[in-house]
């Protein structure tokens, strides 16, 4: 094996040689033997164009001839320099060029430039007197041109020849080296034929097991023994997938136990919001009726204790209705109306104050709001938000100065900041978080009527539309809500058909409250949303 590494690594250096050799014979060929005769070549047309002209000038007199004279004399010069580029360090080609470029002097002075600058118009008398003196000079140009192509004719051909032998001494090293390579190769496959049967077979089982069959062992026991290791390697490897997919497999299938204990689970409540929503309303309904009409029938028997218990007994019925439709409400969320759609804020905004405007002028509050975004969502549910957020404002203002509620907006990246900023009682930040856990009061219902729901309402409406919602404790001299929309939101998805009808639809269970039920009422309902 070493002796057959140090027959390939000669073998490397003769044929890295014979590259570089071909290289530089590629090299002289292309770019100066070739392109020096080309040149040269071109410097002879440039001398027969000078000629030429000269001749017709002499002959006719007519300026004509002398532009092609002209023209050659300025080929011949940029010619002439790239020769001299193309020729550097070669001395016998300089010599020629020098020699060619004498002749073309004496040719030009005696000659040529004698009859151009002779008048136009006529015959040049001068070219007779110097035709055989013209015509042996220029044979002399021409002679000395010769000379000069001949000599790099045979460079080229030079450098040809060299090239021809350096790609033959390639193509005799690089077959040596195939050659060596093939011997190499059927020396190599005869020593690993006892690997590759074994390998063969530890394949076929991978395959088998990647198709599918993960009980079928992999591997044999015959063989090197690294083949051997990795053979036991891979067939424990198989055995902790096949034990991790039955493992799947038994997860997957409680899991879709629990989703269908869910989907029943999800059907129960739909079918406990249809009663709440009607046969629940149903019995209040008659406690209230049937307690007013035993006031007005024995209104004249009865004494104030018993018209201040049956005003207790209808204002408790009004509660639970309010209460049923807040919790109607809040399960709604996020499950009847989930279609994306793009939102005016500032529409729904006009909408939430026209709607308070009766709250707004009692209290003469002063409501004031930033131009406010569009966004993808639910624009009942956003109204809700925003109806909730206002009127706890107006409920919650303090006893001695009117309500003013600020509403700011800016973009913050990915989502839209919302503040609603009011002057009224505050809340205390120990309470901060309290406040948007369903059922969590602040006050009692003597000081703030309410079932402390608006706020959990506003917190799932909000996480629903992919943001937060929170109170800025830092905030002083009031109340400031601060919540995130997102800008951009992926469409939900389709909600799932209910199994029964509802009667009311979330934004009605907000906004009407106890009134939707038909219950006589007591005393005026408490704003709709209010946490408590």
């Amino acid at each position: 094996m070493l002796a057959a590494l140090a027959v390939l690594v000669v073998l490397g250096v003769l044929g890295a040689w014979a590259l570089n050799r071909a290289s530089d014979s590629t090299d002289q060929l292309t770019r100066h033997s070739s392109p020096a005769l080309i040149t040269a070549v071109q410097l002879d047309g440039a001398l027969v164009g000078q000629e030429t002209g000269v001749r017709g000038y002499a002959l006719t007199g007519s300026t004509d001839f002398l532009q092609p004279y002209t023209q050659g004399r300025s080929d011949a010069a940029a010619d002439t320099e790239r020769l001299r580029a193309l020729l550097a360090g070669d001395g016998p080609a300089l010599a020629d060029l020098d020699a060619l470029l004498a002749r073309i002097a004496t040719w030009q002075q005696d000659v040529a430039e004698p009859v151009a600058a002779s008048p136009a118009g006529a015959p040049v008398p001068i070219a007779t007197t110097r035709a055989e003196a013209g015509k042996a000079e220029f044979d002399a140009v021409r002679a000395a041109s010769s000379t000069l192509r001949t000599r790099l004719e045979a460079s080229r051909g030079h450098a040809a020849s060299d090239l021809a032998d350096a790609e033959a001494f390639s193509h005799w090293v690089f077959g040596t080296i195939g050659a060596t390579l093939l011997l190499l190769s059927g020396a190599v496959f005869v020593g690993l034929r006892g690997i590759t049967l074994p390998l063969d077979v530890l394949s076929r089982d991978v395959r088998r097991v990647a198709a599918g069959d993960f009980e079928h062992p992999v591997g044999g026991r015959t063989g090197p023994a690294d083949l051997v290791q990795l053979a036991a390697h891979v067939e424990g490897m198989r055995r902790r997938l096949a034990e991790q997919l039955t493992l799947a497999e038994r997860t997957r299938e409680r899991l879709d136990e629990q989703a269908a204990d869910l989907r029943r689970s999800n059907t129960e409540l739909e079918q406990f919001a249809y009663v709440a929503s009607h046969d629940l309303q149903e019995p209040l309904r008659k406690v209230a009726s049937f307690c007013q009409l035993l006031q007005r029938r024995y209104a004249a028997q009865l004494d104030d204790r018993a018209n201040q218990y049956i005003g207790f007994a209808v204002d408790g019925a009004n509660r639970m209705q309010t209460l049923i439709n807040d919790l109607l409400a809040f399960s709604r969320v996020g499950r009847l109306h989930r279609q994306y759609v793009p939102v005016d804020l500032d529409e729904v905004f006009a909408a939430t104050r026209d709607a308070l405007a009766i709250p707004v002028a009692e209290t003469g509050a002063q409501i004031t709001a930033d131009p406010l975004p569009t966004l993808p969502g639910d624009a009942t549910q956003l109204g809700m938000l925003l109806q909730n957020l206002l009127s706890n404002a107006l409920k919650f203002r303090s006893p001695d100065r009117s309500p003013r509620i600020d509403v700011t907006a800016r973009r913050t990246g990915a989502h839209w900041e919302l503040a609603f900023t009011d002057n009224g009682i505050g809340i205390d930040p120990e309470f901060a978080e309290r406040i948007f856990v369903i059922f969590q009061r602040l006050h009692t219902r003597e000081e703030y009527p309410g079932n402390g729901i608006g706020l959990a309402m506003c917190k799932k409406i909000t996480e629903f539309h992919g943001g937060t919602i929170r109170v800025d404790t830092v905030h002083t001299g009031g109340t400031r809500v601060v919540l995130t929309l997102a800008a951009e939101a992926a469409q939900p998805a389709a909600p799932e058909a209910e199994d029964a009808p509802q009667e009311n639809t979330p934004q009605e269970a907000a906004t009407d409250g106890p009134d939707r039920g038909g219950l006589p009422r007591s005393r005026p309902a408490a704003p709709v949303g209010t946490s408590g």
